[in-house]
């Protein structure tokens, strides 16, 4: 679980993030959506300790971030994945060597150990066979399912997504989508998902915090975002066709 109270950030003048509060629960797929400039982008490095922040606190079960020593920041640090928005995978290595980087950085395994964990996590994502690939090789949806298995190769507890569907067209979309709530639910990791895609926030939205001008103004989960009067929320998911017809059916469902 992370726990965030009266989160502030500023660069210069110009305050970010104007006093956060929400709590993101351990085994839940938690999506953090809002327009540009919302400060979700912003939120989430905080989150993962990229950026510092002027006010506030960020505790992970119970252990709040700012305060951790610089040996025990190094060691929560390798308790975190992250799938980067543009999968981040290093071009010169094969898709086996990116996904054993993180336990070559931060553990003390023995080679044919990491191979073993690296065939694990590959064969999880449906990549089976797909080690000695380079990624120039692999397909968009190919290479964010190599992205999420080298996130959870170190067995993370908690696993941070930037928008992981960026640039995938909407059925390979769907398809991480649900690789990665089946995931965080299969291991009870703590995932946070920074989106703008509402297709993600009806498959996935366990949780959902909505940002506007660098304040929480909703959070709810995806079955309550269909009844909010909240007019914020509502003309931001309204901007989507598809969300409109969704909502819509639910709505004669129910």
């Amino acid at each position: 679980m992370i726990e965030v109270t009266n989160l502030q950030k500023s660069f210069g003048d110009v305050k970010v993030l104007k006093g956060i509060n929400t709590t993101f629960h351990k085994g839940k797929t938690n999506l953090i959506i809002g327009q540009s400039g919302s400060g979700k982008t912003v939120f989430l490095k905080c989150l993962l300790g990229l950026f510092d922040y002027e006010e506030g606190s960020i505790a992970y079960d119970g252990k709040i971030f700012s305060k951790l020593s610089e040996a025990e920041k190094r060691n929560m640090r390798a308790e975190i994945g992250m799938v980067f928005q543009g999968s981040a995978l290093f071009d010169s290595m094969t898709i086996e060597q990116n996904v054993m980087f993180p336990l070559q950085m931060f553990t003390k395994q023995s080679k044919s150990e990491m191979r073993d964990r690296v065939d694990f996590v590959l064969k999880r994502v449906n990549l089976d066979g797909a080690h000695k690939k380079m990624p120039s090789e692999a397909s968009g949806g190919m290479q964010k399912r190599v992205a999420i298995a080298r996130a959870i190769v170190n067995k993370p507890k908690y696993l941070f997504c930037d928008e992981p569907n960026s640039g995938l067209d909407p059925k390979t979309a769907i398809v991480i989508d649900n690789l990665i709530q089946e995931i965080t639910d299969e291991y009870q990791i703590t995932t946070v998902m920074n989106s703008h895609d509402m297709n993600s926030v009806m498959e996935i939205g366990e949780k959902i915090v909505f940002l506007r001008n660098g304040l929480k103004a909703w959070e709810g989960s995806k079955d309550t975002i269909f009844k909010t009067d909240n007019e914020v929320v509502t003309d931001f998911v309204y901007s989507s066709n598809l969300f409109k017809k969704v909502r819509k059916m639910y709505n004669e469902e129910h």
